[in-house]
């Protein structure tokens, strides 16, 4: 297949043309040319899009879909589908299933239901076998089988010796350990953030010490243990300055911060709209504005969706007994994109995780493998129902004004645009 675009603005601190507007000849999913001016060959597909920019293929590296176990909620097919119209070709699963991801069979069969896709799939697994935080799973085998990293999704290790025995064992092979950083003695029953907002509300809260301290003690077990820890989703100010700090002293430690957690603050729970019960909560406007800080100065590797769709019977019910949870991949770029340049964004959404995961790096450049997304950054609009395309419409995002969209992406010699 031939494929080109014209007049792409290209977003790639790596490449020769960064900042450059070119046309891109693809032919047979690798990159042949790019130039300022390219005739259209025969039998090619011309793209001509709005203000077009193109940078690597986006990776999203908190992506929550339900199959197996919970189809109602989403499926691999719609749900990878999803992913490339909202400009990722690539995205980590989350082992949130039913059964859990705990074994090789496990990851073969969501390796094997995105064969088709545009998007890779690369499944995180369970920690812990059947996600009970009790023993650990076979990790060797499933990281032999696809697996790239290992956690029990928003699920926190509360037996710190098995920590201890996870960043020992899988240094044999090189992988990576979640921690979900969540004390569950300190959250107990809570479900919202501890402030003077959600006290007037009269909700269950968790105050930002829960998070803190099992920060605080992974960080002592990595210094101790050595191996490669990643800390997703931190929420609170000490949690930057905690990895900051640990980060200095040398430590093998990186994390991210979902686009909810980036833009909104618990002030969005007087109305109790279910959509902004999440894990963690939302938190206070002085933690976002040093979750910002924290993604500037380089603290905070990557922003994910952390995207989690619920249907309708689990989240359109009283706020206390909703499940946690918002869909996030349609909503990613242009909520992140209100608050960060374009160039900081890119990188959070490529080189940072991708490095992190042990995908292979991509790059804008002649000879290389067209692994692109497709976007419009400047295109400003309310993002409502008919911007979701997944199965669930569970979105903290419904009515926020959102920067840029995209497009879509091009991947596996495939092209899948909105």
């Amino acid at each position: 297949m031939k494929i080109l675009l014209k007049s792409a603005k290209i977003i790639d601190t790596n490449s020769s043309f960064h900042n450059q507007i070119k046309d891109v000849l693809i032919e047979n999913g690798i990159i042949n040319k790019i130039a300022n001016k390219i005739a259209k060959p025969n039998n090619c597909k011309e793209i001509i899009l709005d203000n077009l920019h193109i940078s690597n293929g986006w990776f999203d590296s908190s992506v929550s879909f339900g199959e197996p176990g919970f189809e109602e909620r989403e499926n691999i097919k719609n749900g990878l589908n999803v992913a490339a119209k909202s400009g990722f070709t690539a995205i980590a699963l989350n082992p949130n299933t039913n059964p859990v991801i705990d074994n090789k069979s496990a990851v073969e069969f969501v390796i094997s239901k995105s064969i088709d896709s545009a998007v890779s799939l690369y499944p995180i697994a369970n920690l812990t076998q059947k996600a009970q935080g009790k023993e650990l799973s076979e990790m060797y085998d499933m990281q032999n089988s696809g697996a790239i990293a290992f956690g029990d999704y928003n699920k926190s290790i509360s037996n710190a010796n098995l920590m201890k025995i996870a960043l020992l064992y899988t240094q044999n092979f090189n992988g990576l350990v979640l921690s979900f950083p969540k004390d569950k003695s300190i959250a107990t029953t809570g479900f919202v953030n501890e402030s003077e907002n959600t006290t007037r509300l009269g909700l269950k809260s968790i105050p930002n010490l829960a998070e803190e301290l099992q920060i605080s003690r992974d960080l002592f077990l990595l210094e101790y243990t050595g191996g490669k820890l990643h800390i997703p989703t931190i929420t609170t100010s000490k949690s930057v300055k905690l990895i900051r700090e640990a980060k200095k002293k040398g430590l093998d430690v990186t994390c991210s911060v979902s686009a909810h957690h980036i833009i909104l603050t618990d002030s969005e729970l007087s109305t109790f709209d279910s959509n902004f019960k999440v894990n963690p909560p939302l938190r206070s406007a002085s933690d976002t504005k040093a979750i910002l800080k924290g993604l500037k100065d380089g603290t905070i590797d990557m922003i994910s969706s952390d995207h989690n769709p619920i249907d309708i019977e689990n989240k359109k019910v009283e706020f206390e007994n909703a499940f946690y949870g918002t869909i996030g991949l349609e909503s990613l770029f242009g909520s992140i994109n209100t608050v960060l340049d374009l160039e900081k964004t890119i990188t959070c959404l490529t080189e940072n995780p991708r490095k992190r995961f042990g995908l292979a790096p991509t790059k804008i450049a002649k000879g290389e493998k067209a692994e692109l997304t497709l976007f419009n950054p400047d295109a400003t609009y309310t993002f409502s129902e008919e911007n979701i395309l997944s199965k669930s419409k569970n979105s903290s995002f419904l009515g926020k004004n959102l920067k840029g969209f995209a497009y879509g992406v091009i991947a596996k010699n495939k092209i899948i645009l909105r």
